[in-house]
């Protein structure tokens, strides 16, 4: 049986995002994340793998970063694929992190244990 998905409205995730900018929101979050990190960083690489980030269109695109001879526009291609680079992981991120709250939602019930 598959798991039905609740579609969110553009207003319903606004006031959510909202809701996190309280830093006590992710003290348990953090725990879990440096936890599952090696295993979401594997996951993560995959899905940007898969995504085409790591072929040769990513790789021409270090070379030219790296190999621009004038030190000014070297640096400021560098920033930029760094910025780019940043954009996509955080939103590969955002998406696998997503799909894991979809997985947890399909546990509940199940019995939990609780961390002393």
């Amino acid at each position: 049986m598959a798991l039905s998905r609740r579609i969110y409205t553009a207003q319903e995730v606004d006031e959510a995002v909202a809701r996190l900018e309280n830093p006590d929101r992710f003290a348990h979050a953090t725990q879990i994340v440096t936890h599952a990190a090696p295993s979401l960083a594997r996951v993560l690489d995959r899905a940007l793998a898969d995504g085409g980030w790591y072929g040769s269109a990513h790789e021409d695109q270090l070379l030219r970063a790296s190999g621009e001879p004038d030190a000014a526009e070297r640096l400021a291609a560098v920033r930029t694929l760094v910025d780019e680079q940043t954009r996509v992981g955080m939103l590969v991120g955002v998406a696998v992190g997503f799909e894991l709250a979809g997985e947890l939602a399909a546990t509940e019930g199940s019995p939990a244990t609780e961390e002393s």
